[in-house]
């Protein structure tokens, strides 16, 4: 597999449908990875596009909390509680721990997605909750959807990403 200068794989260009989204998903992961390289603490705290309270600190709890809910509560059907506390979604900061620490969380609830995705088919589902299903008019959701909606909602944070980042230190790119 080949990969772009700063080290990230690009996904298979000729592929079938499950690696084609893995390498997506995996691409737009390595992206937050990489929005997030060498800043401390302080930096990733920062709340720089105003008047939003969004940070990368945040972005990244939130991150680790969606892949906690698609891949391990609706998908696998797992009792997986909240990561942290406040707000839905991660968002309220954990200022108890440092990011390196909140990094190794979303690190980890990510090799767990891929432990439940290993060798599934795209057309296993998973359950939403009562309230969700009401909502979406629907219970089941197939593995496909909830890949494509993690590239969807990846692709969409790292372009917040991009803006906190540049505005943190000046650093742009993709």
């Amino acid at each position: 597999m080949s990969t772009l200068p700063d080290g990230r794989r690009i996904p298979p260009l000729t592929a079938d449908e499950p690696a084609m989204l893995a390498g997506w998903l995996d691409l737009q992961r390595a992206t937050l990875a990489l929005k997030c390289a060498g800043l401390d603490d302080e930096q990733t705290l920062r709340t720089p596009v105003e008047p939003s309270g969004l940070s990368l600190f945040g972005l990244v709890q939130h991150l680790a909390e969606v892949e906690r809910e698609w891949f391990q509560q609706v998908f696998a059907g797992r009792d997986a509680k909240p990561l942290y506390e406040g707000e839905p979604g991660g968002f309220t900061l954990d200022r108890t721990r440092s990011f390196a620490e909140v990094l190794g969380v979303w690190e980890r609830e990510v090799a767990v997605s891929r432990e439940i995705c290993a060798g599934r088919s795209l057309d296993e589902t998973g359950r939403f909750d009562a309230e969700v299903a009401a909502l979406v008019g629907g219970e089941q959701v197939s593995l496909r959807w909830i890949l494509i909606h993690l590239i969807e909602e990846y692709a969409r944070h790292n372009g917040h990403a991009d803006l906190l980042r540049e505005r943190i230190d000046g650093v742009t790119g993709t």
